[in-house]
């Protein structure tokens, strides 16, 4: 057994080798996937839907915010590993009663870097990690800088309307990618209705994939109040995964052969083609 400390400076004593892992969370779902432990992951959540041979063949112990903890015990873990902000505190205290709880706590691209690495380390798999942070690292360093950054807005929620503010991991893929936040003065996830948004006045308005499922139909409502703005549906994964699912800005074409995601967003922002998922 061995002391390890986790993202929010805590002490947990796990196995040299965990053998049997539950992930609480859909990005490090993949991320354990990508690192090879098919064997090790015994249980994940019902929003872990990457890869999806695994939400079809994994027990799935709830859901991020509501977890069964006898689902938990039953698969009898000897490491589970969770997030601040995607799982409830008082749920991860009492899995701590199970078994060691690893907790990330990611707001920026090096969180995210220092979480592969470290979660990787933990699991056996440090070189897998190593290449994985090393590859997303180099494609976000060869981004361009942009002259001018659009005044964005980038919305997670409708009904009531929610925006990513600036201390999330979105606030700074969104930077990365040449944009100017326009709730960055805002922390978390701020509730402000669209004619609060017709006051900032954005250039652009981003309608995430998830957790709402924007779609075609919501850009002419927030049209309606921003009639020169540029509105987008943009894929969520791409700006709110923090883990594996990285890899894949790089290789995110457009439908018709266009450059890749992040690389589109990052340069000019393209017809709504480009910018969905193909």
């Amino acid at each position: 057994m061995l002391p390890v400390t986790d993202m929010l400076g805590r002490t947990i004593v796990v196995p040299e080798r965990p053998q049997r892992i539950i992930s609480l969370v859909p990005s490090q779902t993949e991320l354990l996937a990508d690192l090879g432990l098919e064997t090790e992951v015994v249980g994940i959540t019902k929003f872990c839907v990457h890869p999806q041979s695994w939400f079809r063949s994994k027990t799935r112990i709830g859901g991020t915010k509501m977890v069964h903890n006898d689902r938990v015990r039953s698969l009898q873990p000897d490491l589970i590993i969770a997030n601040k902000e995607e799982n409830v505190r008082e749920q991860i205290d009492a899995l701590e009663a199970i078994a060691p709880v690893w907790v990330s706590d990611i707001h920026t691209l090096e969180d995210a870097l220092r979480m592969i690495r470290e979660v990787a380390a933990l699991c056996g798999k440090a070189e897998a990690g190593e290449t994985i942070a090393t590859r997303i690292q180099d494609f976000f360093a060869s981004l361009p800088l942009s002259g001018s950054a659009r005044k964005t807005a980038y919305c997670i929620w409708r009904e009531p309307w929610m925006w990513a503010g600036g201390d999330t991991f979105i606030h700074d893929i969104l930077k990365r990618c040449g944009l100017e936040n326009a709730l960055q003065d805002t922390p978390r996830y701020p509730e402000l209705d669209l004619e609060g948004l017709r006051a900032l006045d954005p250039t652009t308005v981003l309608l995430s994939s998830e957790p709402y499922p924007f779609k075609e139909q919501h850009i002419a409502e927030v049209q309606a109040v921003l009639p020169v703005a540029k509105i987008r549906l943009v894929d969520g994964e791409m700006f709110s995964w923090y883990g594996s699912r990285l890899l894949q800005a790089p290789a995110r074409p457009s439908p018709d052969g266009g450059d890749c995601f992040l690389r589109i967003v990052c340069d000019k922002l393209s017809p709504l083609s480009l910018l969905r998922r193909p």
